[in-house]
């Protein structure tokens, strides 16, 4: 798999790990319109691959997911409002969020999601984009839902 892991990891990092950093840091309209689009096209092909497949390479999770996994698992609460990311939400794709909801659930995962955290440190350390450090209060998401992938194949 090491070829398609690469693959997915390098399309992953370069327009969603770094797309929301490079939306969220854009100084001007040309910049923030440029990156937002790869980012949301990622996002839709991620959707399609992960409407027949568990996780990103079939049956098994790989590298791949937990690198996904880190971005999305901060999207909904910090990107889409942060970052400027809202074209859609992970919540808006019904594979993705399912998805999330099945890696969120791996055993001893959750237990390394501090919410409060995430949103504390990003709404209060980036000066430049949020001057009044204000942290809001939702979304309320609940990663603990029943995600349905168990019935996905490769």
């Amino acid at each position: 798999l090491r070829s398609e892991i690469n693959m997915l990891n390098d399309r992953i990092y370069h327009s969603v790990n770094n797309g929301v950093y490079k939306c969220g840091f854009a100084t001007t309209q040309e910049a923030y319109d440029e990156v937002v689009i790869p980012l949301f096209e990622t996002l839709d092909w991620l959707e399609k691959i992960l409407s027949s497949k568990r996780y990103l390479t079939g049956n098994h999770i790989t590298e791949s997911d937990w690198r996904l996994f880190t971005t999305l698992i901060r999207f909904d609460p910090v990107y889409v409002c942060h970052f400027k990311c809202n074209v859609r939400r992970v919540i808006d794709y019904p594979n993705l969020s399912n998805y999330l909801r099945d890696l969120y659930q791996y055993p001893g995962v959750a237990q390394t999601v501090n919410m409060v955290h995430i949103k504390n440190h990003y709404f209060c350390s980036h000066e430049n984009i949020n001057p009044s450090r204000v942290v809001p209060t939702g979304p309320d998401i609940d990663f603990s839902d029943p995600h349905n992938r168990n019935n996905l194949k490769k």
